[in-house]
């Protein structure tokens, strides 16, 4: 789906990832679930491309809903995957703290874990190579992606800033749609691991300047990340 020129989602409201396409080729930022690699071939084909044209993969945090396709990406073609130190040992495990789960209504829960079914969510392949990055740095891919850290979800959680099409996909340091409620528009996201850091790092964000701002659940917004920063806050009480 596109989105703006050069710009693309892959997948829906319930779990995306991003693809950059430009001249020097393709950039994606997070792999969803396993079973959205039919989406990217889809996406590919649609702008005659393949895999072969993808020279990164940047992950926002490590959790098996982000991490998706990508070592199968890795595996058969190569493609290196980028994720913040802080995180790398969750994409190579899985392993993470409980955290409550806060609230649910049943409908919206079953539908985002029937999706997740679905997408071959149950059996996520965790990564057994990754390159480490870190706050600040600017990535040798298309668009010169940006890594900016926003710890809170996960320790290693970051933005990654798109400059060259006024984008920043922020993983889940936020939320447009509550994956277990439901309930739309700009919020903190669930299964957060330090919800008062999380909301510290918002600070990060409203300094960006830029047009988009991508979230791995929910529907993108258009708009200033400032804006957002502060109808999340404004929704977090």
């Amino acid at each position: 789906m596109e989105l703006a020129p050069q710009l693309h989602r892959l997948g829906n409201d319930v779990v995306s990832s991003y693809l950059l396409d430009t001249p020097d080729g393709i950039t994606l930022v997070d792999a969803g679930l396993p079973g959205h690699w039919n989406d990217l071939q889809e996406e590919l084909r649609a702008l005659g491309k393949t895999p072969a044209d993808i020279r990164g993969l940047v992950l926002t945090h490590g959790d098996s809903d982000h991490i998706g396709f990508a070592e199968r990406l890795r595996r058969e073609h190569g493609v290196p995957v980028y994720v913040h130190s802080a995180d790398a040992h969750r994409a190579r495990t899985g392993e993470k703290p409980k955290t409550p789960t806060g609230p649910m209504r049943l409908l919206p829960a079953l539908g985002f874990f029937w999706y997740a079914l679905r997408k071959n969510g149950l059996k996520a392949q965790y990564l057994t190579e990754v390159t480490e990055v870190a706050d600040g740095d600017v990535l040798d891919l298309p668009g010169s992606p940006v890594i900016l850290a926003m710890p809170g979800h996960s320790p290693g959680s970051v933005a990654v800033h798109l400059p060259t099409v006024e984008a920043v996909c922020v993983g889940d340091a936020l939320t447009t749609r509550h994956v277990l409620t439901g309930r739309t528009g700009p919020q903190p996201a669930p299964f957060t691991d330090e919800p008062a850091v999380a909301l510290a790092s918002l600070d990060r964000l409203a300094e960006l300047k830029a047009s988009w701002v991508l979230p791995g659940h929910g529907t993108p917004w258009h708009g200033s990340p400032a804006d957002l920063a502060a109808a999340v806050r404004a929704d977090a009480g």
